[in-house]
């Protein structure tokens, strides 16, 4: 007997074992009816944030607690789903939701070392825990989440559960699932990336925040390592794939997450009128906006606003350093990143840290983690802060600056500008929005300069002006008087208010053309005092202008009132489209998650029986023709270096030259720029309209119409053309003069004999 000593501890063990598995099978058949249902699960509808599209499909925004772009098993690339499998759960397809060999195995490592260093979770029960409950370390969530992992394993295949995981995880930086996560961190689609790339984002469930690749970019590389070694172990990679992933170097994102065109301000103004319709749901539901945006223009207008901008803040020069820190002689990578740490790049633009500053060189520290070395080209901007050593704002070690590479990829020293701008382009045809931006960075100043900033015009509101007196009777050949005007306290209603032409220049009687091509100020006072500011004020409201912005006074013709780029583009499509006003509009369609087609926009085309004729054709036509005048031989005539001869438009200049604008269009575009400063102020000497607004207008049309045949202008019926003398504007009789444009009712009489009005068929344009 006492040899057999051993088999009452072993028998009450096993009565132990028994008995605790029957308390759990017990514990199991109640608490099993009561889980979640897997209806969460079987129909699965994540937060999936508001995406905006541009017409051609290019996605250009994106809002959302969640990021979330929802993949499909079958196009997740092996690779990626080996390198999950090898961090998470090697044995996911052999288990039936809880691997026991995983638990074993995990049970005596966590032996061995005396801690708790591996866990056991497979991915049945993540998926279990991350869709019905907490994260809480209790026993209770354990056996919750091991009955969920068997239930899961019951009702869906291996692949439904494996999809389930790749696209609910969380993996840091706002990102949900792997395909999101790739955007996030690596800035591509999933089916891009490298093995090398699978790996680190393969790591990332175990701790998002400590193996995140931006952050924490040595943590992630070991993270990165054990992955890669254990796919080897597994034999889901060779060893020369092992050896060239180890090699790559960790190349991710550092910026915020960017879209293929910069449409920051547009697709804000997408976003608020969701929001006004759908409410919250806009950043969870899935909802999908194909907006009016041409991708290929958006980018053009962004690059021509910046370009306009730093080459505006080029001519007046280096403010100086924007700020010092106190750098120790013994200072490494990581107290220069600390210095910069409030610094933002702005797109292309850098914040640096400078360490070394002589007047032919400077050493800087670029955000990011690159050391820089800046000479020759590189130094000219801020050569006199390099060089001055009494300024207080100079360039010296410590100091943080900005740098930006030039055309021929040489870092240079340049500086985040003060002044803002706007560019805004829409189709005359529907109203329909093509591109749109409201500032030079939307991170930095959020406010929508082209739909919100209400400026005054100055000359570029003239030809609003001019239509009306087309109306009143005057013709492109009415002369003018352009001499100096003086109004006192009592016609004004305050103070004496002599009005004078840009160049301080005065040119006698001039024919209206003339008077418009030159921009000459004393013509368009005597105009609006001829047909009258009230008429003046009640016509500008067809162009879609409000009139309180407007008031009925002299200084009406001189752009005194406000109006924002898009309401002036508004304006201008009236004179390409022919004479109809068209409201602009951005949102084409907008459906939901499963593609349903929530709302579609119904444009009203000109021409059509919804859109409203405003001005007469024939006005539209003579307008265009006195603005190509402009464009040719008057205040625009730079844009001649575009080529065409189809373009058409106005400069604008504020008193004090505090706003430049530049309106125009061909017949298929019709594109504004706006420049000035937020608290407005001068532009300095010289920043007219055709200085500092038409470069932008020009770099932004010479791409968007790169692939636009050239159009002709045709006179609609009822337009006449005769010879005129250049001196009275009086019809010739003997060929001579210059060729002209009326409506037939508004021959001008005869100089010396009658002439017979040519009809359209035969009108051909002729220089003056």
């Amino acid at each position: 007997m006492t040899s057999r000593w051993w088999v009452y501890p072993v028998f009450i063990l096993s009565a132990l074992i028994l008995l605790g598995t029957l308390l759990l099978g017990f514990a199991a058949l109640i608490a099993y009816p009561a889980l979640p249902s897997l209806e969460t699960l079987t129909d699965y509808r994540p937060k999936v944030p508001l995406r905006v599209y541009s017409s051609d499909g290019v996605l250009i925004g994106e809002f959302g607690e969640e990021r979330r772009a929802l993949v499909n098993i079958a196009s997740v690339p092996l690779l990626m789903k080996q390198a999950i499998l090898a961090a998470e759960d090697e044995r996911f397809y052999q288990h039936g939701g809880v691997d026991y060999i995983g638990v074993l195995r995990a049970a005596l490592s966590n032996l061995s070392a005396r801690q708790a260093r591996q866990g056991a979770s497979t991915i049945t029960m993540q998926v279990a825990r991350n869709f019905f409950l907490t994260k809480e370390k209790t026993l209770a969530r354990k056996f919750n989440e091991t009955l969920l992992a068997f239930k899961i394993e019951h009702n869906l295949s291996k692949d439904q559960i494996l999809e389930l995981y790749l696209n609910q995880i969380y993996l840091g930086q706002r990102a949900y699932g792997f395909a999101s996560a790739a955007q996030v961190y690596f800035g591509r689609p999933l089916e891009q990336l490298t093995l090398a790339e699978f790996a680190v984002l393969a790591g990332l469930p175990k701790a998002p925040s400590r193996y995140n690749p931006v952050i924490n970019p040595t943590r992630a590389k070991a993270r990165q390592l054990y992955v890669l070694h254990r796919m080897r172990d597994l034999g889901f990679i060779n060893a020369q794939q092992l050896k060239t992933a180890e090699q790559q170097p960790l190349l991710t994102k550092h910026e915020a997450p960017e879209f293929s065109a910069h449409a920051d301000y547009f697709a804000e103004m997408v976003r608020q009128a969701l929001y006004d319709r759908y409410q919250d749901d806009i950043y969870s539901k899935g909802y999908r906006v194909y907006t009016t945006l041409n991708a290929a223009q958006q980018a053009a207008a962004y690059q021509a606003l910046r370009q306009g901008i730093l080459e505006y803040d080029q001519r007046h020069g280096y403010r100086g350093a924007e700020g010092y820190v106190k750098l120790e002689k013994t200072a490494d990578e990581e107290d220069f990143e600390d210095a910069l740490q409030d610094e933002e790049a702005s797109d292309d633009i850098f914040p640096a840290l400078v360490l070394e500053a002589t007047p032919k060189r400077v050493t800087a520290y670029r955000k990011g983690g690159e050391t820089l070395e800046i000479s020759g080209d590189g130094l000219k901007f801020a050569q006199a802060m390099v060089a001055d050593k009494t300024s207080r704002l100079r360039i010296r070690r410590g100091a943080i600056i900005h740098v930006k590479k030039d055309a021929k990829n040489n870092w240079g020293i340049t500086q985040l500008p003060q002044i803002e701008a706007a560019i805004v382009a829409l189709d005359p045809a529907n109203g329909s929005i093509r591109a749109l931006v409201g500032g030079f960075d939307f991170n930095r100043n959020k406010y929508n300069h082209a739909t919100q900033a209400y400026r005054q015009p100055g000359s570029s509101f003239k030809p609003f002006i001019y239509s009306a007196a087309l109306e009143k009777g005057f013709t492109p050949a009415t002369v003018i008087n352009d001499a100096p005007l003086l109004f006192d306290a009592s016609q004004t209603g305050s103070t004496p208010w002599e009005p004078k032409n840009f160049d301080g220049t005065f040119d006698g009687p001039i024919r209206l053309r003339v008077a418009l091509t030159k921009s000459k100020n004393m013509v368009s006072i005597r105009i609006i005092q001829a047909i009258g500011t009230q008429y003046a004020q009640d016509y500008v409201t067809r162009f879609g202008f409000d009139p309180k912005r407007h008031p009925p006074y002299l200084t009406m013709a001189l752009g005194a009132g406000s109006a924002t780029p898009l309401q002036m583009a508004a304006g201008y499509a009236v004179f390409a489209n022919g004479g109809y006003r068209v409201p602009p509009y951005f949102i084409e369609r907008i459906e939901d998650a499963s593609g349903k087609v929530l709302a579609q926009a119904a444009p009203v085309p000109a021409g059509s029986e919804g859109a409203p004729r405003v001005i007469d054709a024939r006005n539209a036509f003579i307008m265009t023709s006195l603005m190509q005048d402009v464009v040719r031989r008057g205040t625009a005539v730079r844009a001649t270096q575009l080529g065409r001869t189809d373009l058409a438009g106005k400069t604008g200049t504020t008193n004090d030259q505090m706003d430049a604008w530049f309106c125009g269009y061909q017949p298929s575009l019709v594109a504004v720029s706006w420049i000035g400063y937020d608290t407005p102020r001068t532009l300095g000497n010289h920043e007219t309209g055709a200085v500092a607004a038409l470069p932008i207008w020009m770099t932004f049309m010479g791409k968007a119409l790169q692939n636009i045949p050239e159009a002709t202008l045709t006179p609609p019926e009822g337009v006449v053309g005769a010879n005129v003398n250049p001196e009275n504007g009086l019809r010739r009789t003997d060929g001579t003069g210059i060729y002209e444009y009326f409506y037939a009712e508004n021959l001008p009489p005869l100089d010396s004999s009658a002439v017979a009005a040519r009809p359209p068929e035969e009108i051909k344009e002729q220089l003056f």
